[in-house]
């Protein structure tokens, strides 16, 4: 831990940096992009776009601040957090909570002033179910804590779609489904390469408590779930055949990487950290597929 006299400006800065996340927030934003494409059927107005970016990536940092504070005593136990700011000594919980506090109270605003009141409310939502629901709630009781809690990282899109017409629609729900499916096998491949660190922090993600076969068929159930969920938004959203055919392709290489996912293979962990960096090519591929679908007709 670094002594409290000894942090300088620039390692402030940088904690506060990295309280926020960044590195995952960039996920929430590519699906935040789509929606607004999406719900405007078109190119949204640039103003609404910037502030919901910015909002986005205030609202996650401040619930991505807040899990820090909550689980500050738990990161010090695990290897891949142990670095982080509330953990080094570089900043302390009661700086960590303004800052959080600060940058969500600026995102509500920022919503607020520039979006629509609906886009305001679920930002809110989000956040407080990100943290008391899934981080205070969820995630030391149940290795379902992912499927449930990650509907927090699922509300990018209702808020970029309400942010654009104050309002949802089945388009906006089969978007947050798809979402909603891909999550537990994204993280589930993250789980299953860092199961030693979460096992000693006490945290019961489905691949520290459950057989490897368990946890091979609910990624398997949810990749399907999430393929059908990809299929109906396409259908509803009324975006050309070819998108079709692209999205159906991208699932099934989505399920393939779960085939090499085998009880008895050698190299489990590195299979599942293929399939993890795969997810996020996924979603990426996927979002841009849906602006250009929808912006060439």
């Amino acid at each position: 831990m670094i002594p409290t006299s000894g942090v300088t400006l620039r390692q402030k800065i940088r904690g506060y940096i990295d309280l926020m996340k960044l590195r995952v927030i960039e996920l929430l934003l590519v699906s935040t992009l789509p929606a607004l494409v999406l719900a405007d059927k078109g190119i949204p107005p640039l103003g609404v776009t910037l502030a919901t970016i910015l909002g986005g990536t205030l609202a996650a940092g401040s619930a991505n601040a807040y899990n820090m504070v909550v689980e500050s005593d738990l990161d010090r136990l695990m290897i891949r957090t142990s670095k982080r700011p509330l953990v080094t000594g570089v900043l302390g919980n009661a700086q960590a909570l303004i800052f959080a506090t600060v940058i969500g109270v600026v995102s509500l605003v920022i919503f607020w002033i520039f979006t629509t009141p609906l886009a305001t409310l679920l930002t809110f939502i989000a956040i407080a179910f990100y943290i008391l629901v899934y981080t205070m709630g969820l995630k030391r009781r149940t290795a379902q804590n992912i499927v449930w809690g990650g509907a927090a990282g699922c509300m990018p899109v209702f808020i970029g779609w309400a942010a654009i017409t104050n309002s949802l629609s089945w388009s906006a729900v089969a978007f947050f489904l798809v979402i909603f499916f891909w999550t537990p096998p994204h993280f589930w491949a993250l789980a299953i390469k860092y199961k030693d660190d979460y096992a000693a922090a006490g945290f019961p993600m489905l691949p520290v408590v459950a057989t490897r076969t368990r946890v091979h068929r609910e990624m398997s159930l949810y990749t399907i779930a999430m393929i059908i969920s990809s299929i109906v938004l396409i259908q509803v959203a009324h975006l050309p055949l070819w998108s079709l055919i692209i999205t159906i392709a991208l699932g099934l290489v989505f399920a393939r990487q779960l085939i090499d996912l085998r009880e008895t293979s050698e190299s489990y962990a590195k299979v599942a950290g293929k399939i993890f960096q795969w997810s996020i090519s996924y979603l990426s591929l996927f979002s841009l597929l849906l602006v250009v679908a929808q912006l060439l007709g």
